[in-house]
Parts: C-alpha cells; structure tokens; sequence
C-alpha cells in the first residue's frame, strides 16, 4: 500500500477510467459532485496562524462519521489522514469517493477502532481538495477556483477548523486521536494546543518538528509541480483533460513514493529486472521498478489535485510542535494523558529517532512501539496485523 492506504502491490492498470484516458487538470471533488459520505461544516472566516491579519473567508470542512457519540461523550475517536488522504477513513469505493477507505485494516466493525463501539470522526484537512476548502474551491468574490490566491496554511490552521468540527459535534473530549505521517502531526499538535480535550494520542510514523531533511524531500516535489509549464502559476482549473500539470504532480509522487519505501524493500522487490519484454539499455524500455513509480504518478494525478499537494508539503514544512512554545519538550509536556508512539524500523522519511523523541516528551507514553517491516514509511498499511495488535492492546487501556 501506498501513503494513502491504496493498495499497490499491483500496477497494471491506473485509477480513473481507464488506462488510455486523459488525466483531468484537476481531480479534485468540486461543489455539484456527488457527496459520497460527506457531511460539511461552515465554519466561516477561519483566522490563519501565518497571516496575523487574515483569514480565509467562508472556510466549509468536509468530514465523516462513523458510529453514534454516547450519552458520556467518552467514545469519540477522531482519526487524522496523510498527505494525500482525505475524509473516507473507513467504507468502499462508491460514488463520491475515488477509493475505499484508507485505513480500512484499523477502523471498521471488529477492528481496533469499530462504529459498533465508538463515535468516529476524519476530516479533510483546510487546503485539501475532498471537499474542505482549498485552492480547487470558488473563491467567494468571484466564484472561480482559489487557485495560486490561495493562502499559506499551517498544520495549526488545519487543528483550529479541527477543532470547531468538535465543538459542532458536540465533543468535549476525544478519546483517541489517532493519524500516521501528517495525522501523526496533528494529533501532536492537538496534545499542544487542546491538551485537556485529548484523552489519548497515537502518532504513527511521524515527528514533533519537520526536519531538514524532510523539508529537503518535500521541497524538490513542490519544485517539480512549480516547474510544469502547465501548472500555469497554480491557475489551471480551465484547462482541459490532458492538459494539465500532471506531469510536474506525478513527478512529485514519485519522489515522495521513494521516500514511503525502503531502499532494502524497493532493491529486492525489483533488483535490476526489466519491465516485461522491454529493454531499457538504449532501447526505450524500462526497468520494473521505473514502471512502478510511472503507475504511481498517474494514479495519483487520476484523484488529487495539484495545488493540493503544494499546499498541503508547506503546512507539513511548517510543522513544529515547539514554535513559539519553548520547543518540542516544552510544549508536548502540556499533554500529561496516554499516548501510543509507533514507529516503522525501516521507515527513511520518518525515521526511528524521530518518534524516539516523541516517547521521551510525553509522560503517557508507555515505551514505543516497533512495527518491523522490510516496507519502509508504508509498514504502517503494510504491516496490518502488527498496527492492529499495538491498536487493540492501547485501546484496552482508555
């Protein structure tokens, strides 16, 4: 599975409607498209951390609910996604939604996180393009798309419209929050900001403070996208089927797809061979694992958006639990409630030292947990059996 809990552990044919389609400009769900699951929150002018002076206008959070709250409030789980996730935590593929659920192994009836037993709660983050607000969104003064006028957002941006979906629906305090990659950020951020509205967090293959050499990562998928010439500064909304920045989006992906494996797992799952008959030495072939990562970037284009994804690699730029707080340690030690710390052995993007970090600064935390996988950052998907054990013994403990 890829960062998106999409499996991949084929690629002979790409998402959408079919292989020799045209990739549209932009995948992203618009207003008049089917809703799927979706329920939408107005959250109206929704103040933004790096513009002291503004906000984004007529903000709507998109979001689904699994479950019913009980009459405690006690049984809210909010589940946080990934950079290219969305809302649609849990169920199939059906209208509305371009893929099933991403975490189906953790949420669902008989998992670890299961509507029978608990409220659940997963939002598209502001700046995404699955319905919450964000550059492929009408601009309110004029109705066309935001496009390059949408604003710098923060993960703190994206915790405060979090945080009044809870106040909508009524929750005092969540259970669990719980989020790999980006989620696992925001879980953290919501420890910092919310510390008495969290009974537990679980951050998973994740980091208290982006690092150089993330930023590093990301930064060459943000230049790929900007380098498309079709991206056309971010104003791209018009353009037809196959004519948009698909090019510089999957590029993008396939940086950021390199980065979710390991170098040992991509090495003996590929080695040198060849993508079927063809030959790659000077006869316009390719190897295998070149293929795979071409299926990767045209299956993403199929279903995101690209200013999405710049918007959303700066909010991760962002991210520093410990900004303006007195740093990392400082701040997570507002948070005195459980925490469940997961992290991949093999993950390079996020790697082991970082969560090692997050387990000394927070006084819940009983000890990390290790899944260990030859994957890499996608050991978290991978690696089911190993996530939903470490999930169902925390859980026992709330």
């Amino acid at each position: 599975m890829d960062d998106d809990g999409i499996e991949t552990d084929a690629w002979a044919a790409d998402e959408g409607p079919g292989p020799g389609a045209p990739i549209p400009a932009s995948a992203a769900w618009r207003e008049g498209d089917h809703p799927g699951r979706r329920l939408f929150l107005s959250l109206g002018d929704l103040p933004l951390e790096a513009d002291p002076t503004g906000v984004l206008p007529d903000a709507v959070l998109a979001y689904e609910t699994w479950g019913e709250l009980n009459a405690a409030k006690d049984n809210a789980v909010y589940i946080a996604h990934a950079l290219t996730g969305d809302s649609h935590v849990f169920g199939p593929a059906e209208p509305g939604h371009h893929t099933g659920g991403w975490w189906n192994a953790m949420v669902g009836p008989g998992r670890p996180i299961d509507p029978a037993k608990h409220f659940i709660v997963s939002a598209n983050v502001i700046g995404g393009c699955q319905g919450s607000t964000g550059p492929a969104s009408p601009h309110p003064e004029d109705g066309m798309p935001w496009g390059s006028r949408f604003p710098y957002v923060t993960m703190r941006d994206m915790v405060s419209a979090e945080i009044l979906l809870a106040n909508h629906l009524g929750v005092d305090k969540w259970r669990l929050m719980a989020g790999p990659s980006m989620g696992g950020m925001r879980a953290l951020e919501w420890a910092a900001m919310e510390p008495h509205r969290v009974g537990a967090i679980s951050p998973v293959g994740s980091t208290g403070a982006t690092t150089a050499d993330q930023i590093a990562w990301s930064t060459s998928q943000i230049a790929a996208i900007l380098a498309d010439p079709k991206f056309r500064g971010g104003d791209y909304y018009g353009a037809a089927d196959g004519d948009g920045p698909h090019v510089g989006i999957g590029i993008a992906r396939m940086i950021a797809h390199t980065t979710y494996r390991s170098a040992g797992e991509l090495n003996d799952r590929f080695d040198r061979n060849y993508q079927g008959d063809s030959d790659p030495l000077g006869k316009g072939g390719l190897f295998a694992v070149q293929s795979y990562l071409e299926h990767h970037a045209r299956k993403l284009a199929r279903r995101f958006d690209a200013n999405t994804y710049i918007a959303l690699a700066r909010a991760i730029q962002s991210h520093d639990v410990g900004r303006g707080r007195g740093g990392v340690e400082t701040a997570l030690a507002r948070y005195t409630d459980k925490a469940l710390v997961i992290a991949i052995d093999s993950d390079r993007l996020y790697p082991m030292q970082n969560s090692q970090r997050l387990d000394a600064a927070l006084s819940g935390s009983d000890g990390i947990k290790v899944v260990h996988s030859p994957v890499g950052h996608d050991g978290f998907l991978v690696e089911a059996a190993q996530m939903i054990a470490f999930m169902e013994e925390f859980e026992r403990t709330l």
